[in-house]
């Protein structure tokens, strides 16, 4: 098959990438970087360069396309992030369009069922909104759970502080996911021939909030690392401390509190909480170390 790759080499594109060039497809990677261009072929895949705010250069990427996986960047800007990620659904939703594109995989995420209360979460809600209306292209829209690899921003505090922490309580369970769960469950579903709308949830574990410190903590040598409970502002203003932009940090605050709340979890728990990836928190825990 001839599959569009969008999200340059990332977390989840670089093993998608592997393991459809491994099966055989004929695989394109969409990058803005020209300086991946040369790590794209060594993969054994086609790149195009250019800009995803370019539906020109969408559109004549995507023709001839068997399928198309499509994900915003997280961030593709300091300022209006929800906008500006939910400016980019639409161009790949018209380029998918113009390119009579039948088959797409949208990287979304636990929590898009609800349009508020989940930070940068709801430009994905209104993104699968818009390619619901794309009329002649069936899509899977994978709900992930929380990325393992945010964890490393952690690193910073636990080394200067000695502490894990949030603005939700250790009681509190959240749906994780390795990205490579992802790519695995992405390449499943391009080659799937697609009969309407879907939605596919992939997380690898669903644990409690002191599991993370409890078991990164041991990983690290720190087995009496706790989790603290922060509020709102003070996630808020450490965030920014950090040196995160004011839109960011508010709308991660804004996340953490939607998982307090349930808000986040709430569409993965009404779906019979289904945890199919095989990376446990114990596995991650290694990569983590490895890190720290």
């Amino acid at each position: 098959m001839k599959i569009i790759i969008t999200g340059s080499l990332g977390n989840v594109a670089k093993p998608l990438t592997q393991q459809l060039v491994n099966e055989g497809h004929n695989v394109t990677v969409i990058s803005s970087n020209e300086d991946r261009k040369q790590n794209i072929e060594s993969l054994g895949a086609f790149p195009a360069i250019g800009s995803i705010t370019d539906t020109d250069f969408l559109t004549k990427t995507f023709e001839g396309a068997d399928a198309v996986f499509v994900m915003t960047p997280p961030a593709i800007s300091e300022n209006n992030i929800v906008d500006h990620t939910v400016h980019a659904g639409k161009n790949y939703a018209e380029a998918l369009k113009k390119a009579h594109v039948k088959r797409a995989v949208m990287l979304s995420s636990v929590g898009a069922e609800s349009p508020v209360e989940n930070g940068p979460i709801k430009g994905l809600h209104q993104i699968e909104k818009l390619y619901h209306e794309v009329e002649n292209t069936s899509f899977t829209f994978l709900r992930a759970g929380y990325f393992y690899t945010n964890f490393f921003n952690d690193i910073p505090l636990i080394q200067n502080a000695g502490i894990i922490g949030g603005n939700y309580p250790e009681n509190i369970e959240v749906p994780l996911v390795h990205p490579n769960d992802i790519a695995k469950a992405a390449a499943e579903e391009l080659v799937k021939e697609g009969n309407g709308n879907t939605i596919r949830y992939i997380v690898s574990d669903n644990r409690k909030a002191s599991d993370f410190a409890k078991v990164l903590g041991a990983a690290i040598e720190k087995p009496e690392l706790p989790w603290v409970e922060f509020s709102d502002e003070d996630s808020f203003s450490g965030m920014l401390q950090a040196g995160l932009p004011q839109d960011m940090a508010e709308l991660y605050t804004e996340m953490g509190r939607g998982i307090r709340t349930g808000v986040v979890q709430k569409d993965f728990i009404d779906h019979g909480s289904p945890v199919t990836g095989n990376t446990k928190l114990e596995d991650f825990a290694k990569e983590f170390s490895s890190k720290f």
